[in-house]
């Protein structure tokens, strides 16, 4: 078993950055692929950014690419998300993700293992 939390959250304006962290406990050794995902009101969970177990190999979404970087540091099982450039449009609450199974993944279905989120509202 793996527990994530996740904190970094807040309330910015258009143009400023967050930098988002998820730090995984418990049955770490199972945790492979690590991506973030978001659900802004009103819409479906949407991949943004993950991460291999290596933390070689990063995808992102094509919104955020350019302005999002997803990194780990091994040494503290932390997963962090830099946000740069935020748009009203990044309004959302923020989910870390692990799967147990999969070196790298990018659909929700590949993960069993989820943060409970954290709010990240930029205003124009």
């Amino acid at each position: 078993q793996v527990q994530l939390v996740e904190s970094g959250g807040g309330l910015v304006q258009a143009g400023d950055s967050l930098r988002l962290s998820c730090t995984a406990s418990g049955r770490t050794s199972s945790s492979n692929a690590m991506g973030w995902f978001r659900q802004a009101p009103g819409k479906e969970r949407e991949f943004v950014a993950a991460i291999s177990r290596g933390g070689v190999l990063t995808y992102y979404a094509d919104p955020v690419k350019g302005r999002f970087t997803i990194s780990k540091d091994n040494a503290k099982n932390t997963v962090y998300l830099q946000m740069n450039s935020l748009k009203p449009e990044d309004t959302a609450v923020y989910y870390c993700a692990a799967s147990s199974y999969r070196r790298v993944a990018l659909s929700s279905d590949d993960y069993d293992y989820w943060g409970q989120g954290t709010q990240v509202t930029v205003s124009s």
